[in-house]
This record gives structure tokens, C-alpha cells and sequence, in this order.
């Protein structure tokens, strides 16, 4: 399904994701394709489960999610589409359960994958086991191509 966005749309878009302002305003070529929302060919937010999300290219411009910390060890499961287990995890920002969050290597901060918590970050950071972090879009992944 491919949808050129109007005016009013965009307008009700930004109203509902002001820090997207940065990169688009009512001028924007704004079209959804699918599950993504290209910005003058640019794919900078993806429908998950019928929810809006900032990309990787997006976040890696601005970060505006709660961030989660993974070690070394981690990253290479977590770019490869698993999901992000808690012994993997150094440290997160604050966050309520089924929150977006932004998965990070601890050594240059970079994004590396978009996640939805199955747990706030206090409960989180008690756990000392199991996949707590879903993993729904990741550097390297289809959404990434586009």
C-alpha cells in the first residue's frame, strides 16, 4: 500500500511526534509504503504493531528513545535479529513496561536495534535472567534496506 501524505496529515503527524519536526514539516515529501514512512525517500519511522517508530537512520540523527545498554558480547545476536537477553544488558534509562526503547553498544553508544520492553526499567534491572527486550527492528534488517 503506497500513501502520499497531505498536509493535514503531516500536521497531525508532527502534532503526535513534535521531534520529528527536525526532518520534516508540511512542505515534506511524506509517503507511507507499507509499514514505512519515507521522508523526502528516507525512511525515518515504521509501523509496529500499529504503533509509530522512529527508525535506525532516525535515531541515529536524533535519539529521542529511552536507551538500553548492551555489552560486546551481545551485539552480534542482537544485530542478527535475537532478542536481548538481561545478562547482556549494563545499564538503561528510565521506563515504563511495553515502552520503545533503543538498544546501544557500551562501547561507542551507537544504535544498533529497536526494541519494545516486556518489562519497566526498575523491574528490568532487578532481573538477572531471560529475554526481557523484543527485538523488532535491527542494523542490517529489511527495514534497514530501504
Amino acid at each position: 500500500m503506497r500513501k502520499q501524505f497531505s498536509k493535514s496529515d503531516i500536521k497531525q503527524f508532527l502534532e503526535q511526534f513534535p521531534f520529528a519536526s527536525s526532518f520534516m514539516d508540511k512542505k515534506s515529501d511524506v509517503v507511507q509504503e507499507d509499514d514505512v514512512l519515507l521522508v523526502n525517500k528516507e525512511s525515518l519511522f515504521l509501523n509496529i504493531d500499529g504503533e509509530w517508530v522512529p527508525s535506525l537512520k532516525f535515531l541515529l540523527k536524533k535519539p529521542v528513545l529511552p536507551k538500553v545498554v548492551v555489552d560486546k558480547g551481545a551485539i552480534r545476536f542482537v544485530v542478527n535479529g535475537a532478542d536481548i537477553m538481561r545478562p547482556g544488558i549494563t545499564a538503561c534509562d528510565s521506563f515504563e513496561k511495553d515502552s520503545f526503547v533503543v538498544i546501544v553498544d557500551e562501547t561507542v553508544g551507537k544504535p544498533i536495534a529497536v526494541g519494545k520492553c516486556l518489562l519497566s526499567s526498575e523491574d528490568l534491572m532487578k532481573e538477572t535472567g531471560g529475554k526481557h527486550i523484543k527485538n523488532l527492528h535491527y542494523v542490517g534488517d529489511d527495514f534497514w534496506s530501504r
